[in-house]
């Protein structure tokens, strides 16, 4: 490529309005990420919870893999998707990327019986177990290469009418079941209730989930039992309150979603 000589140089010539497009871009990312990261910390600090760790799910659903490389490159570690077939054309694409080497991807969409496999080959974790059909599937088709699947039961914890998610007198049961299956590791749960904006009633339903996970704990007596994903873009100050351990951040990171789901090429 012809560099221009010193007397026609003009500073900012040389910036395409491509670059300059992707530079902002990644900016603006960057700064919601961090804008979240402090939102986390102040939501802490109002329920002196400043020493335990609550860990930042970015929720990178439809969203491209050129984003994920940018957020990873700050030190996000996490990675949520919800479109499976989606979620392993990135992480393949991932997969060829140094810097992607020890990033964690999550399931946490629906389960189908015809797709479990590309899940227990190509995630670390699944958010969404609701039937112990699939924990028998994940289990047989887990790589023994592969240490295994950190799963957490989908509990539904309120009145919704199409929530997915195991009743709560249902937990425990299942909660065996994923026991005696070796490739897999019983973490904790997941919650998914409606989306309610007043946040009296936000804390209410967020902290019958926390008496669910602590329900669990004591019933089986397991120390790896320690994840509650809890809490989401709009209610992630109540779900910090009530002791969520993990919370699936999207929107306030990546902005509305997308129409298609990209899986783009790296560069």
């Amino acid at each position: 490529m012809n560099t221009p000589s010193s007397d026609t140089f003009t500073p900012g010539r040389d910036q395409s309005p491509k670059t300059s497009v992707h530079d902002s871009h990644e900016a603006l990312l960057i700064q919601k990420w961090q804008e979240v990261k402090a939102r986390i910390e102040r939501a802490k600090s109002l329920c002196a919870r400043e020493g335990q760790n609550v860990q930042l799910l970015a929720v990178s659903k439809t969203f491209p893999l050129e984003d994920i490389l940018i957020l990873k490159g700050q030190g996000q570690m996490s990675f949520g998707e919800n479109y499976i077939q989606e979620a392993v054309g990135k992480i393949d694409l991932a997969q060829k990327t140094r810097v992607m080497n020890d990033a964690q991807w999550h399931c946490i969409g629906p389960l189908q019986s015809n797709k479990t496999k590309w899940v227990a080959e190509c995630f670390d974790w699944v958010h969404t177990l609701e039937r112990a059909k699939h924990a028998q599937r994940l289990n047989e088709q887990r790589p023994e290469h592969l240490n295994p699947l950190n799963v957490l039961i989908q509990v539904k914890v309120d009145a919704g009418p199409n929530k997915s998610g195991v009743l709560i007198d249902d937990v425990l049961p299942l909660a065996r079941e994923i026991l005696s299956c070796p490739r897999l590791r019983l973490r904790g749960l997941m919650t998914l209730p409606d989306f309610t904006p007043e946040y009296d009633q936000q804390l209410k339903i967020h902290q019958k989930g926390r008496s669910v996970f602590e329900m669990l704990r004591q019933a089986l007596g397991h120390e790896h039992i320690d994840t509650l994903s809890m809490g989401m873009t709009q209610d992630l100050e109540a779900a910090v309150a009530a002791g969520s351990t993990m919370l699936r951040i999207g929107t306030a990171i990546f902005g509305g979603r997308t129409q298609k789901a990209p899986v783009s090429a790296v560069g």
